[in-house]
């Protein structure tokens, strides 16, 4: 399987203050039940030291996938309890009949922990924390950066982002329910030597083609230089039938003190396209339009 990229345009939000001066990324996109394009993305304030830098979650809507309009508050914030007092990022969003589930990434400052943690609720105004999913443990630290898939056996799969021998990897887990408890299974996917993703891997958004799911996966060399690109599994995700071997989307030149990262945080299908969110040097959003080609 190939894929074209048609388009890569910027997506932009409108919101108030304090959100406005935020760093915005991880862009978390999706068309919910009333046919209307949704976000909820990461923001964090502007500090020369990491313990003030707290992540916060807000949502926002709009008609046409680019202009964002951003409610005042957010959605999910940080604390009060431990597990998320630093920070609540990266969110991942499945609905599943009238419940809407957030997966997030919740950090921990002082102890240099994160854990993935769930919020749900029945829409993203009212959403409700429940509390550590998945802990941080020695030989899978500090899960992250979450991806919810229902299989085609009607079981769920939590793939995620987890550290182990200095780098990253991408873990999965299996449950009879969108909200656990979860099992874990074999990694879905390894790096490859002399490979853009030779070193590190993160998980991605997944989009169900005909008799087939693609992983649009973020991949690194060992001096973190992320790339996206993808891999094809069977609707089981017991197998890996096709992966790419170069990136599909790279990063604009840094500027500055730019970091050299594309990272895919969603994607929602529209038609034969794939609109693909992604964020560049952790505080830009875009969206690449791709198109499937099967032959």
């Amino acid at each position: 399987m190939r894929f074209n990229l048609i388009a890569d345009e910027a997506i932009h939000t409108h919101s108030a203050e304090p959100l406005a001066s935020y760093y915005q990324l991880s862009p978390f996109v999706w068309r919910d039940i009333d046919s209307q394009l949704h976000l909820l993305l990461r923001a964090v304030n502007f500090s020369d030291r990491a313990s003030e830098k707290i992540a916060r979650i807000y949502h926002g809507i709009s008609r046409d996938g680019i202009e964002f309009y951003m409610d005042m508050d957010p959605a999910i914030a940080a604390g009060p309890d431990d597990y998320d007092r630093d920070g609540c990022e990266d969110p991942t969003v499945v609905r599943d009949r009238d419940r809407l589930y957030v997966y997030y990434t919740a950090w921990n400052q002082p102890e240099r922990r994160g854990a993935l943690a769930l919020a749900d609720g029945p829409d993203p105004g009212n959403l409700q924390k429940r509390g550590v999913v998945l802990a941080s443990r020695p030989e899978r630290l500090n899960p992250k950066e979450a991806e919810i898939v229902r299989a085609a056996d009607g079981t769920w799969r939590l793939f995620f982002e987890f550290a182990h021998e200095d780098r990253s990897k991408i873990g999965s887990a299996a449950s009879q329910r969108v909200d656990g408890s979860w099992h874990e299974l074999e990694p879905p996917l390894c790096s490859r030597a002399e490979l853009w993703d030779s070193w590190h891997l993160s998980t991605g958004p997944v989009v169900e083609l005909a008799d087939t799911c693609v992983m649009f996966y973020n991949g690194a060399n060992r001096d973190a230089k992320w790339r996206i690109g993808y891999a094809v599994f069977d609707k089981t995700f017991a197998r890996v039938i096709d992966r790419c071997s170069d990136f599909l989307i790279k990063p604009p030149r840094p500027k500055g003190d730019e970091t050299d990262i594309a990272f895919a945080a969603s994607a929602v299908r529209e038609g034969d396209l794939i609109r693909l969110y992604y964020s560049v040097a952790d505080q830009y959003m875009r969206r690449a339009t791709i198109l499937p080609l099967t032959s």
